[in-house]
């Protein structure tokens, strides 16, 4: 069922590093993503796919994780992705690519809880230093990256109470929080 799907894929951040993602499964999820909608029909968008260690290594640097959670650098060695997927924007095609990122990522990671794996649209990314490292062309923008791994972490989803905030946490027990607004709260009625 769709709503099941929605509620576990949450944003991960710890994985079993050492549980390989296939090539085809990246693929599968990249085609998951080429069959959805697309603004105008555009289709801009373009991909690079890792499950290679080292060069998952220099994407790893690239990347900040989990703004709310201050003191935490990111996964450690043996927590972290085991693949990702970039996704870029072809400027030769179109100059906006918002829309489709964000179609785009929701059907790769729908399809990942699909598989049992999980992952997290990283934004915060050192785009200079990706671009030099995988030797990105210019025309190309660096979008969004998207860890993908077997999952080593629970998040677990809880209604956010009156006054309080929407900032994720950890507990005591390394589960992960995340706040959800109300519903009676984002629909607005006349």
């Amino acid at each position: 069922m769709i709503e099941d799907l929605i509620k576990r894929n949450r944003s991960c951040r710890r994985f079993f590093q050492k549980e390989v993602i296939p090539l085809d499964t990246l693929e599968w999820l990249v085609n998951l993503a080429r069959l959805s909608a697309s603004a105008a029909n555009l289709q801009p968008l373009k991909y690079i796919l890792s499950n290679d260690p080292q060069k998952n290594e220099m994407i790893f640097s690239c990347l900040a994780w989990a703004g709310y959670l201050k003191q935490w650098v990111g996964p450690p060695e043996g927590e972290r992705p085991s693949a990702y997927i970039i996704v870029l924007g072809d400027t030769d095609i179109a100059k906006l690519f918002a829309t489709d990122v964000g179609i785009a990522a929701q059907s790769i990671l729908l399809g990942a809880r699909e598989q049992n794996l999980a992952g997290c649209m990283i934004g915060s990314i050192k785009k200079d230093l990706l671009r030099e490292l995988l030797h990105i062309p210019s025309r190309f923008e660096i979008e969004l990256v998207i860890a993908l791994g077997k999952p080593k972490e629970a998040v677990i989803l809880e209604e956010m109470k009156p006054g309080g905030s929407i900032k994720y946490w950890r507990d005591e027990n390394g589960l992960h929080h995340v706040p959800k607004r109300p519903l009676a709260e984002i629909i607005l009625n006349e």
